[in-house]
């Protein structure tokens, strides 16, 4: 990317939880302490998630930390913010999650440039023996990539 890039929040819990199909970045409707409190890095978006309500796309429970010195002007942390997206985005979007075991997480939260940018996911949820799948994976590379720096230390 040439763009000034900065990532804020993560959701590292989606992909546990969630097959994610495809992927949208969005901009977001903030106030001006909110965005001095993710420039300092106080967003959370683990518990948060995505509904198109009347042809709008909205986030709940992301946390923005207050502002310290925002006094009066400080809003709701967990208030719910709309997101902006191209009309033809929002009913293509629609039309996915209408079907069954579809829904919108958040997966991060970023600038690109001086805007905030929220990435979102068209994602199906996992069962659970999917998560012991992962999790098995993820442990064989483990013991993988370790092996390998042992032998490699070694010659």
């Amino acid at each position: 990317m040439g763009e000034n890039f900065k990532m804020i929040a993560n959701n590292k819990k989606a992909y546990h939880d969630y097959f994610i199909d495809e992927k949208y970045e969005a901009g977001i409707e903030l106030f001006g302490t909110e965005v001095k409190s993710m420039r300092m890095g106080k967003c959370s978006v683990k518990e948060s998630f995505v509904k198109i309500d009347k042809g709008e796309v909205y986030v709940f429970g992301m946390n923005i930390s207050p502002y310290e010195k925002g006094n009066i002007f400080n809003k709701d942390p967990l208030r719910v913010r709309k997101l902006l997206l191209h009309k033809s985005e929002i009913l293509k979007l629609d039309d996915k999650i209408a079907q069954k075991g579809y829904t919108l997480v958040p997966l991060s939260v970023y600038f690109k440039g001086s805007l905030v940018k929220v990435e979102i996911g068209l994602a199906r949820g996992k069962k659970l023996y999917d998560k012991r799948d992962d999790i098995a994976k993820k442990d064989q590379k483990r013991e993988l990539e370790r092996d390998f720096k042992v032998r490699n230390l070694k010659v």
